[in-house]
């Protein structure tokens, strides 16, 4: 099971509270993860990434095993430790201004 943390706007979204568990077919992806969050949780298809170009929206970032992944490709497998369950995949909101 992949585990799941999202910023507060996003858990309220979905409906959902805490960590999210999805069952994602191995290999794990940044997109095969959120192909299963979409899947699981319609209201949020087109919150976290571009409906048509499937890029990440901006001010939105993912972190895991306490790397920034934002910039990986959506194909690019996530760290064994999030594949495996042991650690979350974060997708963090982040702050802009002066």
């Amino acid at each position: 099971m992949i585990r799941v943390m999202l910023p507060f706007h996003l858990r309220t979204l979905a409906g959902v509270e805490g960590e999210i568990t999805l069952d994602v077919p191995a290999p794990v992806t940044q997109g095969s993860v959120l192909d299963a969050l979409e899947a699981h949780h319609p209201a949020l298809c087109g919150t976290i990434r571009d409906h048509e170009s499937g890029k990440r929206r901006p001010f939105l970032r993912f972190f895991a095993c306490e790397q920034d992944l934002s910039h990986q490709p959506p194909e690019a497998p996530l760290p064994e430790a999030v594949a495996a369950g042991r650690e979350p995949l974060l997708i963090v909101g982040a702050i802009a201004g002066g």
